[in-house]
């Protein structure tokens, strides 16, 4: 199978699309001149962006917006069909050999079976959940090969199980450190335009859609208030309105501290490189943080290490687990030990 034609299907959400990045690298590695293409929700485009292919460089050559979010919100509206049926002509513009699906769900079984596949095409995606993640059996259906994987298995090392399997190749364990984006991409990520902003900063990424993964906001201020006092100007960046007001009242504790205004996922990509460090809970932009290689602390209150750790980096510290919030000690012990390693730019 030298040039096979292979679509990958993860369309979110935004961390769960950052542990997907690996195994493109993986397959580059063994099939360099295969087509790989990628179906993932729009609002996510800007994440695979900087893996597309180039004349210097070999990664994603397709990417299918997936407007499905969009799509729910009028379902009877002659524009959502319009705008479905175009997505599946992009969709069907490529005959794949391989399709590989590492979300388990039902909506994303159903983009594998829309793609136009050849006679002997694959379909593998995931057999069975893994603890504490999102996963609908009746996927397993639209599959040629369920892929069985362990209850307790990093997001990371799940899609490269998957991808394995699908491609018959041995296993690529962790021995092979996971790649995310080309460094020369990181390397040229501008600087950030927020008003207000100077540097040295610390981000807090204090939010997440579940609420019992927060850290508490007295531990919050805690932490600001030392960091702030070591030099730092300490950021607490927010998604939505109830976002923002926790962001504001911990501004109001901590001196000099900043709430930015709302910001797009290419800004995101500048605020944290910009960053002396990054903390935050188990959420989408501290994945970024780490999957960036960039100095992070990543809380964990109530969700496990093992599912979304960043293990591949000196730079990131892993702190608590599920129902086991980290103090504030532990927190900023590994904060200050983060910033007195980091090379200051």
């Amino acid at each position: 199978m030298g040039t096979p034609k292979i679509l990958l299907v993860k369309l979110s959400s935004l961390g769960d699309v950052l542990h997907n990045l690996p195994i493109v690298w993986d397959l580059r590695s063994q099939y360099p001149n295969a087509q790989i293409d990628w179906v993932v929700e729009e609002g996510y485009v800007n994440l695979l962006e900087p893996l597309l292919s180039s004349p210097s460089f070999r990664g994603i050559d397709r990417i299918i917006p997936f407007g499905l979010r969009a799509w729910k919100r009028s379902l009877l509206s002659p524009k959502t069909w319009q705008a479905f049926f175009a997505f599946k002509k992009d969709l069907q513009a490529q005959t794949y050999d391989i399709v590989i699906e590492t979300q388990g769900l039902l909506k994303s079984a159903i983009v594998c079976a829309l793609a136009s596949k050849s006679p002997h095409v694959i379909v593998a995606g995931l057999a069975n959940a893994t603890e504490f993640s999102g996963y609908e059996p009746i996927a397993k259906t639209f599959y040629s090969q369920s892929v069985q994987v362990p209850t307790q298995c990093h997001a990371v090392d799940r899609s490269r199980l998957v991808m394995c399997s699908a491609m018959d190749v041995p296993l690529v364990t962790r021995e092979t450190k996971p790649q995310f984006y080309p460094q020369s991409f990181v390397e040229q990520i501008p600087n950030s335009q927020i008003f207000g902003l100077h540097r040295p900063y610390i981000l807090c990424f204090h939010s997440t859609a579940r609420a019992a993964k927060r850290w508490s906001k007295e531990h919050w201020v805690a932490l600001g208030k030392a960091l702030a006092s070591d030099g730092y100007q300490i950021v607490f960046p927010w998604g939505n309105a109830e976002e923002r007001v926790i962001s504001e009242a911990l501004a109001v504790e901590v001196t000099h501290s900043l709430v930015p205004p709302a910001f797009s996922i290419d800004e995101a990509f500048s605020l944290i490189k910009g960053a002396d460090l990054t903390i935050g809970v188990d959420t989408g932009l501290t994945h970024l943080a780490a999957v960036l290689d960039r100095p992070t602390v990543e809380i964990y209150c109530d969700s496990p290490l093992w599912k979304t750790e960043g293990y591949w980096s000196k730079r990131i510290r892993n702190v608590g687990d599920i129902e086991a919030p980290p103090s504030v000690a532990e927190v900023l012990a590994a904060s200050r030990d983060l910033l007195k390693n980091s090379v200051k730019h």
